[in-house]
């Protein structure tokens, strides 16, 4: 996947792209065993440990799950996993996401998401399969607006998103970049205004 930079507002420098397997599996653990106490049940249902994550991440980096991270600094806050079915079944393929704390409500997730349903529609892919503990509010209500219908079972909540679909939401740039393009058009326009009227009358410097 190619590499998408984005600089919001006040933000560190932030882009998008998939990891290199093996090579880049420490990025992905670290971003794991960041993860809070909460945050960690909420994405494995569960309460685990450091061992857990760490063999975790390492079956991630061998068995072709595709995971695209996001990045501020150079650091992974947040990433989607995309697991290939395995072989010889009827499964589908499964996703899954997590974002640390300190870049949540900043559209990370929802971004993440489009970019792996892209990845997933490149790889001919109609169906995915997504599982999350019942109590895991944020990742149900993501899930839902990408139309996922979650059905509840032994305590966790699973579903499908069907990529069939026409109006599965595509790939769009953040929303804090968009809000910053708009606010420089606007200082722009406000700027060629000003200009204009000190010209007219000769107490500006011409352009």
């Amino acid at each position: 996947m190619q590499q998408r930079n984005h600089a919001g507002p006040m933000r560190a420098r932030s882009f998008v792209r998939t990891l290199r397997q093996h090579e880049e599996l420490p990025l992905l653990r670290d971003h794991l065993l960041r993860l809070d106490r909460m945050s960690r049940h909420d994405r494995f249902n569960g309460f685990i440990d450091d061992r857990f994550i760490e063999r975790y991440a390492e079956k991630c980096a061998n068995d072709g799950t595709i995971i695209i991270a996001y990045f501020e600094d150079g650091v992974v806050r947040g990433a989607a996993e995309l697991h290939p079915p395995e072989p010889s079944s009827d499964t589908l393929p499964e996703i899954a996401f997590s974002v640390e704390a300190s870049v949540r409500r900043r559209g990370v997730g929802s971004f993440l998401f489009r970019q792996l349903i892209a990845e997933a529609r490149a790889k001919g892919y109609e169906s995915l399969r997504i599982t999350t503990g019942a109590s895991n509010e944020a990742m149900r209500a993501l899930a839902n607006k990408f139309g996922a219908h979650l059905t509840f079972s032994h305590g966790e909540s699973t579903g499908t998103v069907d990529l069939t679909r026409q109006n599965v939401p595509q790939p769009v740039p953040f929303a804090f970049d968009t809000t910053l393009a708009a606010a420089r058009a606007i200082a722009n326009v406000n700027r060629v205004y000003w200009r204009s009227f000190w010209r007219m009358y000769g107490l500006g410097r011409t352009a």
